[in-house]
């Protein structure tokens, strides 16, 4: 008996302007990371923020997000991800009033926390939605890649649009930015988005705490390394961390309705997925710390005209994304996947010979880089919701998510600390001996304070060395990264 084969629904007008619908509040998400770049003065002026509780104001939105994702994920496949979706939309717009009109430090500190916690409900909702609206591979394919350009591209342009709005309105404005996109969700969303399939299990709550526990406790020893150097403290709290995942992955396979299926654990293609995943956002987001560096302190320019050129780039991005899931159905996943590598490698190795005054190399090897990383960012969303059945798809995106929160936080300490290393071995030999061993040798911004009270020709030469020693820190960082990159390029055309 010969047997017929389905093909898989076609997606419609209907289906992309739910992805529309989606894709906006999905910027907006991952553009709060970077918003406050511009708005930190005025917050610290009206509000009386202390150091500390700058510091707070910045991060805590990024570690109470990488940290409930997992969670989030859980429930949206437990009560639906439209239903998540859409609570998580209601609670970002009333989180962004509150923070928008905040009366103290401590008030914006909790009101970013809070919206960490809605941004974790919308991210693996959006990702996971994506499987119900394109069953097809093709299309999915497509959706997969869009979506992956608009994370990418958000935390890009945060902090242009933050130094645009903050020209003409105060720094709460900001914020008021999330609440016509959340509308347009909030309206929209019941008559376009699908329900999605759900399980009727309690929450592991047990399992939630080690999961937020070990991913905070990671990223802010991570992030504490790549701020204050490494020290005993930041040690210990990584591995406190890493220990309480592997408690928390041992529970999966013994609870009997656990947050993460133990079927996705166990898939090599999902594993693989997750590693590529994490090896891109280390790549991505290290090398965006050091251009920010390079188009500010070495370059010269004001933080407003470096976030603009630090768009650029995203030119690759939005050329190459669209081209992802054909490449990876003509050549293989695998293979298509260590091209992206490859290329990205390429971009690094442009980066590793800039000068003090390269912009345009600057510029292509950024642009390199990232579109080859988005090409197999997209491949690797792609095998994530190929990994998993349509009830598991909330969880297997939140721990891709996770994944990528945690890569980025060690490429900024990895390469953060590599390029220092280099900087402080450099600036040792090349600075005037009298600042050598001060602030001036331990980093380019410290070597910036000191020549700002110098008189003109010393401090001209303090600013050329340190510049320099930058750059050679960077050219470090950039060939560590393109080892990485190779290594993984080779291990995915392996896998072909």
């Amino acid at each position: 008996m010969k047997t017929t084969h389905l093909a898989a629904p076609t997606a419609g007008r209907k289906e992309w302007l739910a992805f529309a619908v989606l894709a906006l509040p999905l910027l907006l998400v991952s553009m709060d990371v970077s918003v406050l770049y511009f708005a930190a003065p005025e917050i610290s002026r009206d509000l009386h923020a202390s150091p500390t509780q700058q510091l707070w104001i910045f991060d805590v939105y990024g570690f109470v997000l990488a940290g409930m994702l997992v969670t989030m994920g859980a429930v949206a496949d437990r009560i639906g991800p439209r239903r998540l979706l859409l609570i998580g939309a209601a609670c970002f717009s009333a989180t962004s009033l509150l923070a928008a009109y905040s009366g103290g430090a401590v008030q914006l500190i909790l009101a970013r926390g809070v919206l960490g916690v809605a941004g974790a409900s919308l991210m693996p909702s959006t990702l996971s939605m994506l499987r119900s609206l394109f069953p097809g591979e093709r299309e999915r394919g497509r959706a997969i890649g869009a979506w992956t350009g608009i994370m990418t591209g958000g935390v890009g342009l945060g902090p242009v649009l933050s130094g645009v709005l903050l020209q003409h309105f105060w720094w709460g404005s900001v914020f008021l930015i999330n609440l016509p996109a959340m509308a347009l969700l909030l309206v929209l969303g019941p008559v376009l988005l699908p329900r999605g399939d759900r399980h009727e299990h309690r929450l592991d709550l047990p399992s939630s705490l080690l999961s937020l526990g070990g991913i905070l406790s990671s990223i802010f020893g991570i992030k504490q390394w790549a701020a204050d150097g490494l020290d005993l403290r930041w040690i210990v709290c990584i591995g406190v961390g890493v220990a309480l995942l592997v408690v928390f992955a041992r529970r999966q396979f013994h609870h009997p309705h656990p947050m993460v299926p133990p079927s996705l654990l166990r898939n090599r293609g999902y594993r693989a997925a997750l590693t590529g995943n994490m090896i891109c956002s280390f790549a991505l987001v290290g090398n965006a710390v050091l251009i920010t560096a390079y188009l500010q302190l070495v370059l010269g320019y004001d933080p407003l005209v470096a976030a603009l050129w630090s768009i650029v780039p995203t030119v690759g991005v939005a050329a190459v994304a669209p081209c992802a899931a054909p490449l990876g159905r003509r050549l293989g996943k695998p293979v298509a996947a260590a091209v992206g590598f490859t290329v990205a490698a390429a971009g690094f190795a442009v980066l590793a010979a800039l000068g003090t005054s390269s912009l345009v190399p600057a510029l292509i090897g950024s642009g390199m880089l990232a579109g080859g990383l988005v090409l197999t960012m997209t491949l690797a969303g792609e095998l994530v919701l190929a990994s998993v059945d349509e009830g598991q798809a909330g969880a297997g995106a939140s721990v891709s998510e996770a994944a990528s929160e945690l890569g980025g936080a060690l490429g900024i300490a990895l390469l953060g600390s590599v390029a220092a290393a280099g900087y402080r071995a450099q600036a040792h030999d090349a600075l005037p001996a009298a600042v050598a061993h001060g602030l001036a040798g331990g980093s380019l911004a410290g070597a910036a304070g000191v020549a700002a009270a110098l008189p003109d020709a010393l401090a001209q030469q303090v600013m050329d060395a340190a510049r320099a020693a930058y750059v050679h820190g960077m050219h470090l960082a950039t060939l560590a990264g393109m080892a990485l990159l190779v290594a993984s390029a080779v291990a995915a055309w392996r896998r072909r």
